[in-house]
C-alpha cells in the first residue's frame, strides 16, 4: 500500500482511472490483463499489476512505440480496484 500511495502519474490519467473503478469487475478486468485461469488473491494481483504498470509508465515516459494508453488505464483501474478489495479484506480480518 506504501508503493501505491507514492505513485506519481499524470493527473488526468489518475482521474480517469478513479472514474473507471466505479465499473471495476475483478473477473472481467483481471482475466483481460492476466489471461484466463485462476485469479490470484488481491494482494498477489496488486503486486503483478504494479509491475505491469511500472513497465507501462516507463514506455510512456520514453515515448515507446509499444505504449498503449488504453492498457495503461486498464491496469491503473485494476490497481485501484484491487487496492479497495485488499483494504476491505484487511479491515474485515481486524474487525
Amino acid at each position: 500500500m506504501t508503493t501505491l500511495s507514492t505513485l506519481r502519474r499524470p493527473r488526468l490519467l489518475i482521474r480517469a482511472a478513479k472514474f473507471g473503478t466505479q465499473e471495476y469487475n475483478r473477473d472481467r478486468h483481471l482475466q483481460r490483463l492476466f489471461g484466463y485461469g485462476t485469479l490470484p488473491t488481491s494482494g498477489a494481483a496488486l503486486m503483478k499489476l504494479l509491475d505491469m504498470e511500472r513497465e507501462l509508465n516507463d514506455q510512456r515516459r520514453d515515448d515507446g512505440a509499444a505504449y498503449s494508453l488504453a492498457r495503461h488505464l486498464d491496469v491503473l483501474i485494476a490497481i485501484l480496484g484491487e487496492a479497495q478489495l485488499y483494504q476491505a479484506s484487511c479491515a474485515s480480518l481486524h474487525a
